[in-house]
């Protein structure tokens, strides 16, 4: 798993600073957030960060209910879902890749639910966290 970005950085990036550590990833930042906001009606996003180690992400809310979080790291970003037990039996049954369904069965759980974690590299990747998001929104 690639490193956030904004590990010890103490304020949030700025949109310069995000463009100057994804980019060519910045497009595909940009296309998804759109993307996610018109297709999943996200309506909040904010920064965020739990600790200096951890580093910043970017939270996506629908109607006050964490969706995903986003974390910049450098040339890609990672989509991070907690998905529950309904979730996780719909992602395994929605036809995602079969890579992705091994992410999923070897995901760790906590009380939140299962972490799964999708690392965008490419336009592919952006199918992949849309088609997630609306199963953690149908769940």
């Amino acid at each position: 798993m690639l490193a956030n970005a904004f590990v010890d950085k103490p304020t949030k990036p700025t949109n310069a600073e995000l463009a100057a550590v994804l980019g060519p990833a910045k497009a595909l930042w940009d296309q998804l957030l759109a993307g996610l906001a018109e297709r999943c009606s996200i309506d909040v996003q904010e920064w965020n960060s739990y600790s200096r180690k951890a580093g910043w992400s970017l939270r996506l809310q629908h109607k006050k209910r964490n969706v995903v979080h986003l974390s910049p790291c450098r040339g890609c970003f990672r989509a991070s879902f907690a998905l529950g037990d309904k979730g996780v039996q719909a992602a395994r049954q929605s036809g995602l890749p079969p890579s992705v369904i091994k992410i999923i069965k070897a995901a760790k759980r906590y009380a939140e639910g299962t972490a799964v974690r999708i690392e965008v590299k490419s336009a592919r990747d952006l199918a992949v966290v849309e088609k997630l998001t609306a199963i953690k929104l149908a769940s």
